[in-house]
C-alpha cells in the first residue's frame, strides 16, 4: 500500500542537467499516490539543454511516471511554467485529457485558497535582467559542480554532504536579503488577491510557514533538497524530503513530517518592501 495524498507539489526538477536527481524523484513519485500532481515550474531546463544539457532515459523515465500515474491512478497533473522551461509560453494553455499546462492557477482546498506559482515572475532579475540571470545560471552550474568534486572527497573520508551552494547563500548577506525580500512580496501577493497562502518554488529553498497570517509554502527542488509539498485529505500541508524517507516502510507516514507542519511555526511579521500595485500585474489564473 502506498501513502496517498490529496496533492502533491513538486518543482525545480531541472531535466536535462547533470544535477537534477532523476532517478530520486522517480523513486519518489512511486511511493505515493495522489489526486493532485502539481508540476510547478523549472522541470525541463530548457536553457541547459540549449548549451551543454543533455536529455537522458532517467530524465524520460520521469514523464513515465506520470502517465502511469494519469493512467492508473487517475491522478490529475498541472504543469506549471518556470523561467527554465518558458519555451511553454507558445502554448499555453493547453488542457490533453487530465495533463493541464498552465502559467498559474488558483488552488482551493478545505475553504483555503492558495496562489500556485512558479515565482520567478516576481524576481526583478529573471523578468527584466534576463542577462543576468542567465549569467547566475553558468555560476550555480559551476557550484554544481563543485559541489560535486568536494562531496567526492568527503564520501571518501566519511564525512556527511555538504551543499556548497547553500552555504555560499546563506553567507552572502545580499542573497540572504534577496531570499527575505522575495518570500515577502509573495506573502504581499496573495493577501492583496485574496488568497489564504501562496506556493511556490523558484529559489530552490523549501519553506513552510506563516507571513503575516499568509501561509507560505516553497517547495524546495530536486538538485539538491530533494524535497515535496505533500497536502492530506484532511487539509493539513507538509514537507516532504527524499532523504528522510524509509523506503522499507513505504505504508507508513513517516514520523517526521509532523516536524514541518506550519501550524507549529512561529508566526513572521511581514517587513515593509517596496511593490508595485496589483492593478498594475496582469495575471491568468486558473482554479481547481
Amino acid at each position: 500500500m502506498k501513502t496517498c495524498y490529496k496533492t502533491i507539489i513538486v518543482s525545480d526538477v531541472h531535466l536535462g542537467t547533470k544535477g537534477s536527481k532523476a532517478k530520486e524523484i522517480v523513486r519518489f513519485l512511486k511511493q505515493f499516490q495522489c489526486d493532485n500532481l502539481i508540476l510547478n515550474g523549472d522541470i525541463i531546463d530548457g536553457w541547459q539543454l540549449k548549451k551543454s544539457g543533455r536529455w537522458k532515459r532517467k530524465h524520460t523515465r520521469f514523464f513515465n511516471v506520470i502517465l502511469k500515474m494519469i493512467e492508473s491512478q487517475e491522478t490529475r497533473v498541472y504543469y506549471l511554467r518556470g523561467n527554465h522551461d518558458d519555451f511553454l509560453d507558445q502554448i499555453l494553455p493547453l488542457q490533453i485529457g487530465k495533463l493541464h499546462i498552465l502559467s498559474e492557477m488558483t488552488y482551493q482546498s478545505h475553504g483555503k485558497s492558495y496562489f500556485i506559482t512558479h515565482g520567478d515572475v516576481f524576481d526583478s532579475i529573471t523578468t527584466n535582467l534576463r542577462w543576468i540571470a542567465y549569467l547566475g545560471d553558468v555560476g550555480y552550474t559551476f557550484l554544481l559542480w563543485l559541489n560535486r568534486v568536494v562531496n567526492y572527497y568527503r564520501f571518501r573520508k566519511g564525512l556527511p554532504y555538504f551543499s556548497l551552494s547553500q552555504y555560499v547563500k546563506g553567507k552572502v548577506k545580499q542573497a540572504v536579503s534577496y531570499i527575505d525580500d522575495y518570500e515577502s512580496e509573495l506573502a504581499k501577493m496573495a493577501k492583496a488577491k485574496g488568497c489564504d497562502g501562496i506556493i511556490c518554488g523558484h529559489i530552490h529553498k523549501p519553506e513552510n510557514r506563516l507571513i503575516n497570517g499568509i501561509h507560505y509554502m516553497n517547495s524546495g527542488d530536486w538538485v539538491e533538497s530533494m524535497s515535496a509539498l505533500a497536502e492530506d485529505h484532511e487539509g493539513h500541508w507538509e514537507l516532504i524530503f527524499f532523504n528522510q524517507l524509509d523506503f522499507g516502510k513505504a505504508s507508513e507516514k513517516p514520523e517526521y513530517l509532523t516536524r514541518n507542519s506550519y501550524e507549529n511555526r512561529q508566526e513572521e511579521p511581514l517587513p515593509q518592501v517596496a511593490f508595485s500595485s496589483v492593478n498594475d500585474i496582469s495575471f491568468q489564473t486558473r482554479s481547481i
